[in-house]
């Protein structure tokens, strides 16, 4: 087997713990609706049975890389599986929003160790020639989880309940386990010497701390106060994990990473694309529901148009960077992006499912590109022996900004209806959030029109 097919191999196995994860979170926005209403929730707190996962995924990940190099980044990967499957389980048994929050943190810890290590496994070895090669073929099986997820969960949610949308995780975790057991060689431990335990705990309190304020201010889930505390407190633990990481040799997060100007400006810029396109999936599947009347089945069919444009992005994306380099592609494609969220305001419960269907395909493709190329840039010109800790600051930034996007999307919703003195949603709500989102991702553009014009031109072959 050639070295090529080696990379392709073990890029395959590990996409099959990127497909459970985001199958997971594909079926979970379909069945929000659902969910509410069986636990006696307003539809738009349920946004914290997603960002408290993805938090959870945000605090857990700086201490992936360690992890993974203590202890073997093979075996590290396994128990994160089984540690997901087994918090699915529990996930489907809920009784609570309380209960199921909790058992999506320990959903999250299971997902931060199981997707960075899982991308660590692969990027050791690939050669940066071969790296747009390899992430293609990790996260086109990945993105199968998207595209059936929303049909999925809504047939399931439809059917059954809500609960069965976590209970498939469990053969999908266990076939995923035992190949990666059989197929993948061990990746030996190594001797990363005492983590750093400050810079983790300053930056889990920081990061849990600003979400939580984030997640509940103006919503008289607790006192205002309480919310506003969280988020000053949270700063605060923030600048002194920042002062902290940049002072110790090893720390829990490696800002240095930020000189290598491809890493910045997928890390900077590109948290502002995924802040606004992250929370239309939570827009979309809610406004077919609870705006437009639709069952959780009819959704599902509808929203999965999303990521089939993704999909079918995919195979272009290798000769669109050859054309346009990576700087042509994020710019262009990034005001393209803008203006396909913007027009689902446009969007009505007059509008014909083929219209919907074929606005939200378009829109995939280019969230798709945007995505890839980002994901791709990012470790363009990061050095090999570095790339633990890339891996690990990266997929912290990249596991934060969709819960941003979700409370984005809440915030959004319930400002309009407030503003409009009632308190049930209604389209007009939607279409605003959508706004919002769209301006978001229309502000990450300049920042992208810094780049070089030869950034990252090793990864992506473009030549001037």
């Amino acid at each position: 087997m050639t070295r090529v097919h080696d990379h392709r191999h073990v890029a395959l196995i590990v996409a099959s713990a990127l497909f459970m994860q985001n199958l997971d979170s594909a079926v979970l926005a379909t069945a929000l609706p659902a969910m509410a209403r069986d636990l006696g929730e307003d539809p738009s707190r349920l946004g914290a049975a997603i960002t408290s996962y993805l938090v959870a995924l945000t605090v857990f990940i700086p201490f992936s890389s360690w992890i993974a190099d203590r202890f073997g980044a093979k075996r590290v990967f396994m128990l994160a599986i089984l540690v997901f499957v087994f918090s699915s389980v529990l996930c489907g048994q809920s009784q609570g929003l309380g209960e199921l929050i909790a058992f999506r943190i320990l959903q999250g810890l299971g997902g931060a160790m199981m997707v960075p290590v899982g991308r660590l496994l692969l990027l050791r070895e690939v050669p940066k020639k071969d790296m747009l090669s390899a992430m293609a073929w990790l996260t086109m099986p990945a993105l199968l989880g998207p595209v059936t997820g929303p049909p999925l969960g809504g047939v399931l949610t439809d059917l059954w309940s809500w609960r069965a949308v976590f209970w498939i995780n469990v053969p999908i975790g266990i076939m995923g386990f035992l190949l990666v057991a059989w197929k993948i060689p061990p990746v030996a431990p190594t001797r990363p010497g005492p983590p750093d335990v400050v810079g983790l705990a300053l930056t889990g309190a920081a990061l849990a701390l600003v979400m939580f304020g984030l997640e509940t201010v103006g919503r008289h889930v607790v006192p205002e106060a309480v919310s506003w505390a969280g988020l000053a407190l949270g700063l605060v633990a923030g600048f002194f994990a920042v002062r902290h990481c940049l002072r110790v040799p090893r720390p829990a997060v490696d800002i240095s990473l930020l000189s290598v100007a491809t890493f910045r400006d997928a890390t900077v810029a590109g948290s502002l694309f995924r802040t606004g396109a992250g929370a239309v999936p939570f827009l979309i599947p809610v406004m077919l529901q609870i705006g437009f009347g639709m069952s959780a089945a009819q959704s599902g069919f509808v929203s999965f148009a999303t990521a089939l444009g993704a999909f079918a992005m995919k195979p272009l994306v290798r000769p669109v960077l050859k054309r346009t380099g990576f700087r042509g592609a994020l710019v262009a494609n990034g005001v393209l992006a803008a203006i396909g969220i913007a027009a689902l305001s446009l969007v009505g419960p007059n509008w014909p499912s083929a219209a919907i269907f074929v606005l939200l395909a378009i829109g995939g493709l280019a969230r798709s590109l945007q995505f890839t190329s980002l994901n791709t840039l990012a470790f363009a010109d990061v050095p090999t022996e570095r790339m633990s800790a890339a891996t690990a600051f990266y997929g912290t930034v990249q596991q934060l900004t969709p819960a941003l996007g979700v409370v984005l999307a809440t915030a959004a919703l319930e400002v309009s209806s407030s503003m409009a003195g009632r308190a049930d949603l209604m389209p007009v709500d939607f279409s605003r959030g959508f706004l919002v989102a769209a301006a978001v991702v229309l502000l990450s553009v300049p920042l992208h029109a810094r780049l070089a014009a030869d950034a990252g031109e090793e990864v992506s072959g473009h030549k001037r």
